[in-house]
């Protein structure tokens, strides 16, 4: 993402090798920008943020406990709980999304 590549020139991690093209950098992976000299022109991206969320969909749940688990030791297992609605996972995995 372009917001991935945004930061201080002199925050850059080198990520190719001298002379490599914009086209080979972006294959890579890499950012890439030579309008600063002297410093790296394809240079690692900032890892994306992401949060762990738990699912708002009841039928989207993935479950991570058993029949009758207890509210702490679902949180315990690192899991969201809600015993609500009935008939479906009330321990179940959070979803990871980028912000």
């Amino acid at each position: 993402a372009r917001c991935q590549c945004k930061m201080p020139p002199k925050e850059r991690r080198n990520c190719g090798y001298p002379g490599i093209t914009e086209v080979e950098c972006r294959k890579a992976g890499c950012c890439f920008n030579d309008s600063v000299p002297g410093m790296p022109w394809c240079f690692t991206p900032k890892p994306k943020k992401v949060r762990k969320v738990c699912p708002n969909d009841p039928h989207a749940r993935i479950n991570c406990g058993f029949p009758g688990i207890k509210a702490q030791e679902c949180e315990k297992k690192g899991c969201c709980f809600n015993a609500q609605p009935a008939g479906v996972p009330w321990c179940f995995y959070h979803r990871v999304v980028e912000e």
